[in-house]
């Protein structure tokens, strides 16, 4: 909430990233939102989160979507940063906000079409085959359908452009460096893509890893809810602690380690308490 206040506050945050900053909080503000929902069911009622009813499938289509949307929207953040390094020395192609507002729009719709297909019929409330054993009453082909390409997505498209990013500055660095002009510039950027990549496939090694094994595993697992009490569904619960989790690291690495929001923030309460004295006096 932080990050999407200080990002529609102040004006000239108004950039292409921007918007794809702010959006990316607004995905993990509903997957906080869809996990707490999550959480509050199986307070009320656990039974139904182990056997899966029709209550169920609103939360979990919700948390899919949320997700879904997360995962694009790192893939968008990281396509935008290769673009604007790769096309910097050209003018034929710059990255607007109307692009990016374009590919918050497609993200949206593509992650609401396949969080809610078990919303419009793709569920096992009726089939006691192919039920999954960790989110009843989803069917195990949906969730190997939602996991297997956007697991994919999410690993191997950040890993292409955030090293296609470090060879393009490497080589500019060496370019400079033949023609006898300073690299400084060059060499921390590359350092500062270099670190914050690394932390970005940590973060998404470790809160989405265990949810795709679980997808495995629930493919291949033939025994029923009860043998697999309690320890399976505690494995959930830490996968879903994960994910929720990459919603407060998401931030982290992305915007409140810039040095600029930073400043804005001060600014803003700076603001407020001029405000409030203009007021009082």
């Amino acid at each position: 909430c932080t990050v999407i206040f200080t990002r529609m506050a102040t004006k000239d945050l108004h950039k292409p990233i921007s918007v794809l900053f702010c959006n990316l909080a607004f995905s993990d503000l509903f997957t906080s939102f869809s996990g707490f929902w999550i959480s509050m069911l199986f307070i009320t009622d656990p039974d139904i989160t182990i056997f899966g009813t029709k209550d169920m499938l609103a939360p979990y289509a919700l948390y899919t979507m949320s997700i879904l949307s997360t995962i694009y929207n790192l893939v968008s953040i990281g396509i935008e940063r290769y673009l604007a390094v790769a096309e910097s020395m050209r003018t034929r192609f710059r990255v607007t906000r109307n692009h990016s507002i374009a590919a918050v729009l497609i993200n949206w719709v593509l992650a609401f079409f396949l969080g809610c297909l078990p919303l419009m019929g793709w569920n096992c409330l009726r089939m006691e085959k192919n039920l999954s054993v960790l989110y009843s009453p989803f069917c195990v082909d949906y969730l190997i359908f939602i996991a297997i390409p956007n697991v994919v997505v999410a690993f191997i498209i950040p890993l292409f452009t955030y090293l296609r990013i470090i060879i393009i500055l490497r080589k500019r660095k060496l370019r400079m460096k033949a023609c006898g002009q300073a690299t400084g510039t060059y060499k921390s950027a590359e350092i500062q893509v270099a670190r914050t990549s690394i932390f970005i496939w940590l973060l998404a090694l470790i809160s989405y890893a265990p949810f795709f094994a679980g997808v495995i595993f629930d493919a291949t697992n033939h025994q029923c809810h009860i043998d697999l009490y309690p320890g399976v569904y505690i494995f959930r619960n830490c996968t879903a602690m994960l994910i929720t989790m990459n919603c407060l690291g998401n931030p982290i690495i992305y915007t409140l380690k810039a040095k600029t929001l930073g400043a804005k923030l001060k600014a803003l309460k700076c603001l407020s308490a001029n405000r409030v004295r203009a007021c009082a006096i």
